[in-house]
């Protein structure tokens, strides 16, 4: 759905080329040049668009709860590990991007949404994104956010990427995370604490074209991936005006839980065992917060997370 809106702008930058207002990409063009490192220095959030009323039916429609577990200190920063991706990752923007439930809950802390740097490329769209609160997923991103020395920043960082939505299909629950370390070593260099969050609903939005392993369409979908930066998954849901078929997402309750902070001392040059063990910690945790929370949002009791 970003790629359909990023569509619309760059078509939007190409009207203004080929029309008469040439002049004003041209402007545009040289305030893209400006401005190329804001998405990696905290962006530019609009309190104003984040406060959008659309947002709030928005949330409503499936609708979105952020739930809280534990106290977060805002006089340190966090790093939150968001799973699963899904295929729109409402849980994450409706809560983190969207409507004053993170600040009430959290008070004193700033959320960031890191997402792919390929988005901040697209004019018009980059804006739109920035002011939601969003920024660039980039290890200088992350930097810049954690780095705050008197704390109160919450870095969001959805850990399976585009390749976790391949697996996106109602009632998966496998995540893509053994291989991913990265943000558990910017973590340890930055001394952010690490939070895991389950978003509980997130998969059951859309129906996905099965995709197994090994299958012709889950190749192409990842060599496209490797190539592009951003994965496709082939998902339809609900129209309009029925629900046999369209690109509307069912209304499925979203219930996002967000677990307790995970002490994490600062380490600038932390050993390869030394991430080891905090993965294996960080792990221990998000399956922790999924058991004790699955019962709640409607998990079979045999149904537990798959790392791959």
């Amino acid at each position: 759905l970003l790629s359909l809106v990023a569509e619309f702008c760059c078509g939007f930058f190409v009207i203004l080329i080929l029309g008469n207002f040439w002049f004003l990409a041209v402007l545009y063009l040289l305030w893209l040049y400006l401005d190329w490192e804001t998405p990696c220095a905290g962006g530019r959030r609009s309190q104003w668009v984040r406060s959008w009323t659309v947002w709030k039916y928005f949330r409503e429609y499936f609708p979105i709860r952020l739930i809280k577990t534990s106290d977060l200190n805002p006089n340190h920063n966090y790093l939150l590990g968001f799973h699963p991706h899904g295929v729109l990752v409402a849980g994450a923007f409706g809560n983190f991007c969207t409507g004053p439930s993170f600040k009430n809950l959290f008070p004193g802390l700033t959320p960031y949404l890191h997402i792919m740097p390929i988005w901040f490329g697209c004019p018009f769209f980059r804006e739109y994104i920035m002011s939601a609160g969003m920024v660039s997923a980039s290890k200088e991103s992350v930097s810049y956010v954690l780095n705050n020395e008197g704390g109160g920043h919450a870095s969001i960082i959805v850990i399976g990427g585009a390749e976790e939505s391949l697996n996106a299909h109602p009632g998966s629950l496998t995540l893509n995370i053994l291989k991913r370390k990265g943000f558990i070593k910017m973590a340890l260099k930055h001394g952010a604490h690490l939070v895991p969050v389950f978003s509980f609903g997130e998969n059951e939005l859309f129906k996905q074209v099965a995709n197994p392993k090994g299958s012709w369409l889950r190749n192409v979908q990842e060599k496209l991936q490797k190539i592009m930066g951003f994965a496709l998954p082939l998902f339809h849901a609900r129209g309009v005006f029925q629900y046999s078929f369209g690109l509307i997402p069912y209304r499925q309750p979203i219930h996002t839980v967000v677990g307790s902070p995970i002490p994490v001392k600062r380490n600038l040059n932390p050993t390869s065992e030394e991430i080891d063990h905090l993965h294996a910690l960080y792990l221990q945790k998000l399956r922790k917060l999924f058991e004790e929370h699955k019962r709640n949002y409607g998990i079979p009791e045999h149904k537990s997370l798959i790392f791959e």
